[in-house]
């Protein structure tokens, strides 16, 4: 197998905003700590739940610089550098390299989207620029493209594609994924609700946005498994899907960013288009956050 980023579960981390919408790195920080002290074992920033969609060039990359410092070696961290522009996925991933992320993740190109053939591309012309490895995401939900098993066979002959978080919710086509490519590529879930499921077929962890508020369930939901301890594993996994439930109830970060700052975590409001939860959604996850024990 190829030298994997992490085995575990990996916070795809919220970015906190103060209430003129810039970024909070004081409480960016305080939840980077949080993490590691709860047990996470590698962080995410600049993902899909970060808000880095809506972020600058400049904040971008002194994200990634400001968690590279704050972790300080203390677990590994993963900076997001996707486009649907193949030139500035190059750029970016040049950028975080140079703040000194330890491996990159990269989404497929969305809104213009590609053939699987320019998927191969895209990734290939990626990876060629950078010595960090690069995990593929593939979440169709979000992009509206899928990357099929042998597109990820092909990918995963380049030895800087180390791994994929798999979001695309079809464990039928994970499976054949993982039976084409093997020790190749390592597949990480994109699914919190999945994450069992997926490390079932091999699977060596999550990419999670449930870990936001609770950091050691995703934690000792992968440890369990990887421990051999398979029906303790099963049952904490259904144990969180009310759980999750709430915490997709609404478009991602709304919910999670939401229940950071019920629980004391103060991260603040998403940037628009992103607005706060409905009066009914959000009473039913304060009620799953009560129920968990988290608030």
């Amino acid at each position: 197998m190829k030298k994997t980023v992490f085995t575990g579960a990996c916070v795809a981390i919220a970015t906190p905003m103060n209430e003129d919408f810039s970024i909070s790195y004081e409480k960016l920080g305080e939840l980077i700590d949080w993490q590691i002290e709860s047990g996470i074992d590698a962080i995410l920033i600049c993902g899909t739940t970060g808000e880095s969609t809506t972020m600058t060039d400049d904040e971008h990359v002194e994200c990634i610089r400001y968690a590279v410092n704050k972790t300080a070696g203390r677990v590994p961290l993963l900076a997001g550098a996707g486009s649907n522009d193949t030139a500035y996925a190059v750029w970016l991933s040049k950028e975080a390299k140079a703040a000194g992320a330890d491996a990159l993740l990269h989404v497929t190109p969305y809104y213009n989207k590609t053939s699987q053939l320019g998927l191969i591309r895209h990734f290939t012309t990626i990876a060629d620029t950078t010595d960090l490895p690069v995990i593929l995401y593939n979440v169709p939900s979000r992009t509206g493209l899928n990357i099929q098993p042998q597109t990820y066979l092909e990918l995963s002959k380049h030895p800087n594609i180390v791994a994929t978080k798999e979001a695309g919710g079809n464990i039928s086509e994970i499976a054949k994924t993982a039976s084409l490519c093997g020790d190749s590529l390592a597949l990480y879930s994109g699914n919190d609700d999945q994450t069992i499921p997926i490390m079932s077929l091999g699977g060596i962890g999550v990419i999670s946005v449930l870990a936001n508020v609770a950091p050691k369930h995703a934690h000792d939901l992968c440890r369990l498994y990887l421990e051999g301890k398979t029906a303790e594993a099963a049952a904490l996994q259904l144990k969180l899907i009310s759980l999750n439930d709430a915490l997709f109830s609404d478009v991602n970060p709304i919910p999670v960013k939401e229940a950071l700052n019920m629980m004391g975590k103060h991260s603040g409001p998403c940037r628009l288009p992103l607005i706060e939860m409905a009066k009914p959604l959000r009473n039913a996850l304060k009620e799953e956050l009560n129920k968990h024990n988290l608030i």
